[in-house]
């Protein structure tokens, strides 16, 4: 496969997590979205990897998923505290808690 199918794939994500992050207010889904847009940096990082043929793509991806279970962790902690709160999980309510 070449790389431009790999870099068109990324940017179909990426603009799918983009719209998924501005058009959603529910928290969980837009958790989703970005884990959408953290898959398609790591697709590219991947590709270009191979496509230089050198691992340094691979390792940032490892970076990546790394942070990616660091942001499920508190984007999830966040959530079942909103919902603990408030009874939803919508994310335009959470403006009128502050304080």
């Amino acid at each position: 496969m070449l790389l431009n199918e790999f870099l068109l794939l990324g940017a179909v994500l990426f603009s799918v997590g983009v719209y998924g992050v501005l058009a959603r207010s529910n928290g969980v889904m837009v958790l989703m979205s970005i884990e959408l847009i953290l898959n398609a940096v790591n697709i590219n990082l991947i590709a270009f990897g191979a496509y230089h043929d050198t691992v340094v793509g691979q390792v940032f991806a490892l970076f990546v998923i790394a942070i990616a279970a660091a942001e499920v962790g508190v984007g999830l902690a966040i959530v079942l505290l909103l919902y603990r709160n408030r009874r939803n999980i919508d994310l335009d309510a959470v403006a009128s808690m502050k304080g």
